[in-house]
């Protein structure tokens, strides 16, 4: 899984996601390609911060949320200067002040993954592992890698629907916009923008359908990273910085919130929600 080039868009899936066409726009596509490998390189590596420990231990009482990361390079925090600025660790943060709890943050998620890894993902945690709560965020890759839509959403659905049938909420953030990518040439630019919204609706419905939760990610954050560039995206112009972590995160917390209720019923009120980047 690893091995894969992390969000890399190669010739082969450009021309994939373009479609048939002419020769000259076959060969347009392919060079926009390699000037977009070219621009994005590999500055980060394919190894993201270890986030996994117990956040907020020292400020809140009790047993820790268990909060479980599955997906790609975004869910594992690739983009990240420090772990406290990963995905996880901005959510396990927020989680904590809202629930007056620590959080045990778990991360499954590997750079480079598609949605195929997702059941080794899960097949890989310990023996008896039961989060509190699953976030999902998962795509790029399947769009990169001309996965067709429906299969990957199938894939999804699955996984979804086994961690519900062991109780355990899940949130999933579907597939970033991928026209915000401005090391992205146009016209494959506009190509990976559909592409990606595509994969999104089918990724949406098909989490409806096992019970899951939902967070369009690419109308929650896209348009401020399309604005801001600039401050949304890491050296590699492809990842998140540790700005665009904090506001992925903020997309996505109310609705691990919200998931997290039923398990907190019992507890302490929860703490009105704030920001994870007060963290």
């Amino acid at each position: 899984m690893s091995s894969r080039r992390p969000l890399a868009v190669t010739a082969a899936s450009a021309v994939a996601i373009l479609g048939a066409g002419t020769v000259g726009a076959r060969t347009l596509i392919v060079r926009q390609a390699a000037i977009a490998r070219r621009r994005i390189g590999k500055p980060l590596g394919e190894q993201a911060l270890d986030a996994d420990r117990v956040w907020r231990r020292k400020k809140h009482p009790g047993s820790p949320v268990e909060l479980l990361l599955l997906g790609d390079s975004i869910a594992a925090g690739l983009g990240a200067t420090h772990r406290r600025d990963t995905l996880g660790a901005r959510l396990a943060k927020g989680v904590a002040r809202s629930a007056g709890r620590p959080v045990r943050l778990r991360t499954a998620a590997v750079v480079g993954s598609e949605t195929s890894a997702l059941a080794a993902q899960v097949a890989s945690l310990p023996a008896g592992y039961r989060p509190d709560a699953a976030v999902i965020v998962v795509g790029g890759n399947d769009v990169t890698h001309r996965i067709p839509a429906s299969r990957a959403a199938e894939q999804l659905e699955q996984v979804v629907r086994d961690l519900r049938g062991r109780g355990v909420p899940v949130v999933v953030g579907t597939c970033p916009d991928l026209g915000t990518l401005r090391a992205i040439p146009q016209p494959l630019r506009a190509l990976a923008a559909r592409s990606s919204r595509q994969l999104a609706a089918a990724q949406a419905a098909a989490v409806h359908r096992s019970g899951g939760r939902v967070v369009a990610l690419a109308r929650a954050v896209g348009p401020v990273f399309a604005e801001r560039p600039d401050e949304m995206f890491s050296e590699d112009r492809f990842h998140p910085s540790a700005l665009g972590y904090r506001r992925t995160a903020e997309a996505l917390l109310p609705a691990v919130l919200a998931a997290l209720e039923p398990a907190q019923g019992d507890r302490r009120p929860a703490k009105t929600p704030r920001s994870p980047a007060d963290a």
